[in-house]
């Protein structure tokens, strides 16, 4: 019994010493403590060109999921497709449980009218937000809305 204990204890204290290596993929917050702040404000103003040019050093870098999704996300909107799909892939890659990298990544898949593609971004997400989130929510919506119509 007592040896038993003994293994239970320092189980328990090798789990309770080890630094939290998880991150909340929505928070807000960067791996490497990059202050995306400015970024993520430009984008909000859909200041595209801006957010690039301040995301290019970051992304160099190569070591941030948020600021890789940023970086496509505004690709994204200024045209670049194929290296918004290149930087989504960085992201994922560098957090396969990033869920704006899905959301969005399954957004230029619908754009692309790769539908297929875009449910399976949904499919992860459903995995990933089992009870729902707002990532999963705009996705549905996208994919019932469809690829944008051209004349």
């Amino acid at each position: 019994m007592h040896l038993k204990l003994s293994v239970l204890l320092a189980a328990l204290i090798c789990l309770t010493a080890m630094p939290n290596v998880s991150r909340a993929v929505d928070s807000g917050q960067s791996s490497d403590a990059v202050d995306l702040t400015s970024v993520r404000q430009k984008i909000k103003t859909k200041n595209w060109q801006a957010a690039i040019e301040e995301l290019k050093p970051i992304v160099a870098r190569g070591n941030d999921a948020d600021a890789f999704n940023l970086y496509a996300f505004s690709l994204r909107n200024v045209g670049e497709r194929k290296l918004a799909f290149t930087y989504y892939g960085k992201a994922l890659d560098f957090d396969p449980n990033h869920k704006s990298a899905r959301e969005y990544l399954g957004e230029l898949y619908v754009i692309t009218g790769d539908m297929a593609k875009a449910r399976e971004q949904l499919a992860m997400l459903e995995k990933l937000c089992p009870s729902g989130c707002e990532e999963l929510d705009d996705l549905r919506k996208a994919i019932a809305a469809g690829p944008p119509k051209t004349n």
